[in-house]
């Protein structure tokens, strides 16, 4: 047991904690109404707004899996560093038509706008039902990067990583988003210190990062030149992972949560310092070959690495950024889930007079539930079927890009044209993950590119436009009644 590590954890822990409770008061608003409990009342400016989603899209497990993937194959890991940079410009150009539009109609959840644009519920349910679908896996990576931290410092057992997540349910539970928003704060502050001493320390330590790319390259030919076979598959994956990092709930509530258009656009300027941080910190990966850290488990490197360049006081330091960085995302995406199946599931199907006090209250129990089930399926589940279901979490969510952000342009798509591409993506590229043992790519049809693999969510995304497209004009030319668009040209701008 690493004791001064485990006080400095703990003193950081219990800080966050208080904060997460406190929290409830900051900006203070009637917290049994959804839009106050969920989305803070749509009152957070350009910096709440940037630590927050800094907080939700910069989780945990990046800090323990970007680097562990640079570690275990070499260059391809550096793919999350272009998406999150060719990100941005699309945020800026399609969020905030989204947010006039939502703020307009009290749209909470993107299912609430698909809903309002196509006038269909099935449509609207399926785009919820893929977004909790794809959360509860993020959540529970959110407990393997915990678990890791825990490891490192000794704690074996399950018990500190229940005692975490129930903390963590509680505050949420009382606070809604202004708890994540607060400590979002302090965990990217804590982020920034951390990434920035290891960039200067550890090469210190090593003799410089010539040696380090040295010991890099000899682990893997891959390590600085990304193989010519690998070129579709990095840019497919960095292309198909953008589009897809705006879809996830947890994402949209950061953007439905910002106090107005120019925020959002301000935000998109100021978050790619987080993708330069990313870049230094998928660098530990090659600094944890360089220092001689041999572990098969490729998420225990940063760990022993931390552990074993860097005195006990920072080693707790270093730790508790990366648990509390677990936190935040992980309150985030279970207050994002707890949205839509309110809202789109218990609202529409289960409840449908139900007042504003007891959707809130349904939306607080839900976050409880999502915590609890995603803490069950780490105890009941090997972890590497979180990290298999969190990848095919990304092709589903995908598949929602149709309804969710073309439909912010257009209501052209008939609704049920849309529901028969999104079944025909999803059994798709389901299918094909599954024949790849959940592999992230797939080989082009017809021998097209010699045997060319590429990202399998775009694979699945092409086949959902072709039916979307098709059918559409198939449905347009016998007359088939759409539903009925309760928007107007101006709620976009």
């Amino acid at each position: 047991m690493n004791w001064t590590a485990l006080v400095v954890f703990m003193i950081f822990f219990l800080f966050v904690t208080v904060l997460g409770f406190v929290s409830a008061k900051w900006r203070r608003g009637d917290l049994d109404r959804l839009d106050e409990w969920g989305l803070a009342g749509r009152r957070f400016g350009t910096i709440v707004t940037w630590f927050l989603l800094g907080g939700d899209l910069y989780t945990a497990y990046t800090f323990i899996a970007v680097p562990a993937l640079m570690y275990a194959k070499g260059g391809i890991g550096f793919f999350a560093v272009p998406y999150t940079i060719i990100i941005y410009p699309f945020v800026f150009m399609v969020m905030p038509r989204l947010w006039s539009v939502a703020k307009k109609h009290n749209y909470i959840t993107a299912s609430d706008f698909v809903k309002g644009r196509y006038g269909s519920s099935t449509l609207a349910l399926l785009v919820a039902i893929t977004g909790i679908l794809a959360t509860m896996p993020y959540i529970a990576l959110q407990l393997v990067g915990m678990q890791a931290v825990f490891d490192g410092m000794g704690l074996s057992g399950d018990w500190p990583l229940i005692i975490a997540f129930l903390i963590l349910a509680v505050y949420t539970y009382n606070s809604g988003l202004r708890a994540p928003a607060s400590i979002a704060i302090v965990k990217d502050l804590m982020i920034y210190v951390t990434i920035i001493v290891a960039v200067i320390y550890i090469p210190y330590k090593l003799g410089g990062f010539g040696p380090i790319f040295d010991a890099a390259t000899a682990k893997h030919h891959a390590a600085a030149l990304l193989p010519s076979n690998n070129f579709a598959v990095y840019s497919t994956l960095s292309l198909g992972s953008a589009l897809a990092l705006f879809l996830y709930p947890h994402s949209l509530t950061g953007i439905f949560s910002s106090s107005s258009r120019e925020v959002i656009k301000r935000n998109t300027a100021l978050l790619p310092a987080y993708s330069f941080v990313l870049g230094l910190l998928a660098l530990l990966g090659y600094m944890a070959i360089a220092a001689g850290i041999d572990t098969k488990d490729g998420n225990a490197a940063i760990p022993q690495l931390i552990l074993k360049m860097f005195p006990d006081w920072f080693t707790g330091f270093a730790f508790a950024a990366i648990a509390i960085g677990a936190l935040v995302p992980a309150a985030i995406m279970s207050i994002a889930a707890a949205n839509l199946f309110t809202r789109n599931i218990y609202k529409e199907y289960i409840n449908k007079n139900c007042t504003e006090k007891q959707e809130a209250r349904m939306a607080k129990m839900v976050s409880l539930v999502v915590k609890v089930g995603a803490l069950a399926f780490i105890f009941l589940f090997a972890r590497q079927d979180a990290i298999n279901l969190q990848l095919l979490g990304g092709v589903w969510i995908l598949q929602t890009l149709p309804a969710v952000i073309v439909g912010l342009y257009t209501n052209w798509f008939n609704k049920w044209a849309l529901i028969l591409g999104w079944v025909a993506s999803m059994v798709t590229g389901t299918w094909m993950a599954a024949y790849m043992h959940f592999g992230n790519s797939f080989k082009l049809p017809f021998g097209i590119g010699g045997g060319t693999m590429i990202y399998i969510g775009l694979y699945a995304l092409v086949i959902n436009f072709v039916v979307s497209i098709v059918l559409t004009w198939l449905f347009n030319a016998i007359n088939l009644k759409n539903g009925k668009d309760e928007t107007v040209a101006a709620d976009y701008q």
